[in-house]
């Protein structure tokens, strides 16, 4: 069917409404737009949907979160009754059209006669990890589109362990969803009825006591907030979001008495009007955060994203000045604090374990080797740390301590199985603390870890690729990358090369190749005998390509003279 045939069937269907119709048809004369809704379906990658939303094949809408789901149901289905039994549990953001498309993801499963949990209002994507464990669900899906711009929403589904589904079952979900008709197909029953069956289950308050019950175990030091009592004050954004609620509470059960809120991103606003991004990796967030912790002098300043699954810190540096610290940053700093705590207290175990991703920084295996706690490298994407954190569940041969990604995901604690900004913000405030009662500044804590374990410096480069072709040539680059991989970087030789979609590792100079232990993933990585080193990635979300660099020298400044040299001289390879 082409696209012109596919935006007929739309305007012809007695299933569409009229309102959908009206927007459709006044793109009537617009070929290009009428192509890029309907040129192809909106594809279910591993973490779900992701889109604009709009009318069409192509978009993001009440039709294409329909069908999504009765593919959810259908895997269901194949399970037994005791999975229908078990049920899906459904949380949403504050983004537009979550709320509703979250009921008629409730309403589709309810129709196939599966149990359905639906969260009262917005909530953040860790406590719908939480409760798909807590309820012993067989399945879980959250409506969000994380920080993308306001024009997304998204639709990501989780397994039974509380993570994201696996390449597998989502393989299994897209073949079913592809053999679907978007209109014929589709089962739906009303709210009434669904609720006069016992199959759709309002919930909110319990889940929320349970889950901030599980977030405040994972505390390392109160004792620091307490001693400094009023004298130690937070400035918290939730960038109009889910956060506000959770972090607040969970801010207040440890005792954090200065909390000072930014009233202009305080409310849920699915425009997200007072930011260009609601995005806590970019610094241009922050500046209303920033001017209300000068009026009242604080020691922090962190900011949650619309799902409150990731977090952004803020710091006030020696000369004054605000920074945004980079994920690795704060990842190197809460691994440390953690680890340092525990081993003060006598309680960090032996066989403990933190996870990170391939790309994220190589500063944590001196940390981790000084503290006698093993380092363990699994794919970009925060399901594969809750891959191996099941690992550790099931086999009792490590123990999770810490996990994160350079994307700013943070996570502490058997819980749940995604990154959490409530936890993470918890755990900040507790550090800030930590740093302020021996006299220092978080910003001074991040120098004395880079004077004891190197001056290491994370930098990213990404090429966004828009419109139909992006795809093709994003996939062109990496072909080109991998088929003449550089054998040096200005004048510094290659090293090794990891190729992790076919899980090889080739020893460059001895002309040797090893196995990776690694699920395959289209990810280049180069290391070079400086011990620098550098990945190239696509994202799996948006259409881009990520290239990520890691160097390490005496000095920070000569480290950063060093990453400003290395990224003009790969740039300039990649780019030819």
């Amino acid at each position: 069917m082409t696209y012109i045939e596919r935006y007929k069937k739309w305007i012809d269907s007695d299933k569409v409404d009229a309102k959908t119709k009206e927007e459709l048809l006044s793109i009537k004369d617009n070929h290009e737009e009428i192509k890029e809704r309907f040129i192809k379906d909106l594809e279910f990658g591993t973490a779900g949907l992701r889109g604009i939303i709009g009318a069409g094949d192509n978009r993001m809408n009440i039709y294409t979160v329909r069908k999504a789901t009765q593919g959810l149901s259908e895997d269901i289905k194949s399970q037994g009754e005791e999975a229908m039994k078990k049920g899906v549990v459904i949380a949403y953001d504050s983004r537009h059209k979550s709320d509703e498309f979250a009921l008629e993801t409730a309403l589709v499963l309810a129709a196939n006669g599966i149990k359905v949990y639906l969260f009262d209002e917005l909530r953040p994507v860790p406590e719908l990890s939480f409760a798909v464990r807590y309820l012993k669900c067989t399945r879980g899906v959250v409506i969000t589109a994380s920080h993308n711009p306001k024009e997304y929403n998204g639709y990501k589904a989780y397994g039974p362990d509380g993570g994201q589904i696996p390449p597998e079952t989502s393989d299994y979900i897209i073949d079913i969803i592809s053999k679907l008709d978007i209109f014929e197909d589709i089962k739906r029953i009303s709210k009434e009825e669904a609720f006069e069956k016992g199959l759709l289950e309002m919930i909110g308050e319990e889940i929320d006591r349970e889950y901030l019950k599980n977030v405040k175990e994972q505390s390392v030091n109160e004792q620091a907030i307490a001693d400094l009592g009023d004298d130690f004050k937070v400035v918290y954004t939730p960038f109009h979001g889910t956060g506000n609620k959770p972090v607040r509470r969970i801010l207040d059960m440890i005792g954090v008495k200065n909390v000072h809120i930014v009233k202009e991103q305080e409310m849920p606003d699915p425009d997200f009007s007072t930011v260009k991004s609601p995005n806590p990796e970019d610094n241009e967030g922050f500046y209303l955060a920033i001017e209300l912790a000068k009026k009242v002098n604080a020691d922090v300043i962190f900011a949650t994203d619309p799902d409150s699954d990731r977090v952004g810190v803020t710091i006030k540096t020696s000369s004054g000045e605000y920074i945004t610290l980079t994920g690795n940053q704060v990842g190197v700093l809460l691994t440390e604090f953690i680890l340092r705590n525990k081993q003060e207290k006598g309680i960090l175990p032996k066989n403990g374990a933190v996870i990170k991703t391939i790309v994220t920084t190589a500063m944590l295996y001196p940390i981790c080797e000084a503290y006698g706690i093993k380092v363990f490298d699994v794919l970009t994407g925060f399901k594969f740390i809750g891959e191996k954190m099941t690992e550790f569940a099931s086999t009792k041969e490590y123990e999770y301590l810490f996990g994160f990604e350079e994307s700013y995901g943070y996570l502490a604690g058997n819980y749940a199985r995604d990154k959490d900004a409530v936890v993470a913000s918890m755990l900040i405030a507790q550090m800030a603390a930590d740093y302020k009662q021996k006299g220092m500044t978080l910003y001074e804590g991040l120098e004395n870890l880079y004077k004891k374990y190197g001056n290491h410096l994370e930098n990213l480069y990404t090429v966004t690729l828009k419109g139909l072709d992006g795809a093709e040539k994003i996939k062109k680059i990496m072909a080109d990358i991998r088929k003449n991989p550089p054998k040096e970087v200005g004048g510094v030789k290659v090293k090794k090369m990891q190729d992790i979609s076919i899980g090889k590792e080739f020893d460059i100079e001895n002309g040797t190749e090893k196995d990776i232990d690694l699920p395959s993933s289209n990810v280049l990585k180069f290391f070079l005998e400086d011990n620098s080193y550098f990945a190239a990635r696509p994202s799996g979300t948006e259409p881009k390509i990520k290239f990520y660099f890691g160097v390490c020298e005496e000095t920070m400044e000569k480290s950063k003279s060093k990453m400003e040299q290395f990224k003009k001289d790969v740039i300039a390879l990649v780019e030819g």
